[in-house]
């Protein structure tokens, strides 16, 4: 079945680029309405509501190369929208309207858990009509010099990442997890953004970063040391874990949870986006199918409660 929040749910935070103060607001959502982002800072009245309204969708994300950006046919534009995209899909969430007052979605603590925390707080309501997924078929690749995203048949909704960084402190990491019985809860959703020091001089001389603070909101690594703030790393492959956290949700732009596997090599945001443009652009590859109950204990959201956020320290 489909499902949408119990209740409105506010997030007040900062953006990480702009580092302006920013509100989040999700509303519950009828069957059938998908997710839906509104930028309320320009929604004003009813005549200018569809300007303001951006579909959590694939073919609406333009290129950017520090995090997901979506766009509307009038140009209006919201960045940053992973980590909520990601928490969505990890609950199990299919319809509700996300209302953000700013051109970025705050970054809380830098990982999904805050919003996981929300969401599972307010509870879910069940709706009626039929869930759909989207069944991979065979497999689709895409590739650049320096990364691989592929995504591959399987009967549940899989995830491996590998990275490899210069930095001592980051090196090579590899995870592999199947996404269900509240596994992305557990497992992914406290994993917060990173990046290497020098980026961040780099970004920041470029004004961009501003509402980024090592240890608090983003892990920043230099060659062997870990700034994660006074509890350190949440988990010791942090880094690997949250680039599994990014592709959840950007893969959940497909409009649907995915049953199949996605294997990402050194890959990011345009990489996975690519991928998805390549499997919808790819006769054969792809199918939506009905959501069964045994279809549904395969995929994110099934059996996560809020006890397993505990399970993330």
């Amino acid at each position: 079945m489909q499902s949408t929040v119990a209740k409105e749910i506010r997030f007040d935070g900062v953006g990480l680029h702009s580092g302006a103060p920013v509100c989040l607001e999700l509303s519950p959502a009828p069957s059938g309405h998908g997710i839906v982002f509104v930028r309320s800072d320009i929604a004003g009245d009813k005549t200018e509501t569809r300007a303001a309204r951006i579909p959590a969708r694939w073919d609406a994300v333009v290129p950017s190369q520090l995090c997901t950006l979506i766009r509307n046919e009038d140009g209006v534009e919201l960045s940053t929208i992973e980590h909520i995209m990601a928490a969505l899909a990890g609950c199990g969430v299919t319809n509700v309207i996300v209302s953000v007052d700013g051109p970025e979605v705050p970054i809380l603590d830098g990982s999904a858990a805050p919003f996981v925390d929300g969401i599972l707080a307010a509870g879910l309501v069940r709706q009626d009509g039929p869930a759909r997924a989207l069944k991979i078929l065979k497999p689709v690749q895409v590739e650049t010099e320096t990364a691989i995203a592929r995504l591959e048949p399987s009967d549940t909704m899989e995830i491996e990442f590998h990275i490899d960084f210069a930095d001592r402190a980051i090196g090579v990491q590899d995870k592999h997890l199947v996404m269900a019985n509240g596994a992305f809860v557990r497992e992914l959703s406290n994993c917060r953004t990173f990046c290497r020091q020098a980026e961040v001089d780099m970004m920041q001389a470029n004004g961009l970063a501003l509402g980024g603070v090592a240890g608090e909101n983003a892990v920043v690594f230099d060659d062997d040391k870990v700034n994660g703030g006074p509890s350190g790393l949440r988990h010791a492959d942090e880094p690997v874990r949250h680039k599994m956290l990014d592709a959840l949700g950007d893969l959940y732009l497909a409009g649907a949870p995915i049953l199949g596997r996605y294997v990402g090599e050194k890959s990011g945001h345009a990489v996975t986006n690519a991928l998805l443009r390549k499997l919808f652009a790819t006769p054969g590859a792809w199918a939506f199918v009905t959501v069964d109950a045994k279809t549904a204990s395969r995929l994110p959201g099934a059996g996560v409660s809020r006890a397993d956020l505990a399970f993330c320290a």
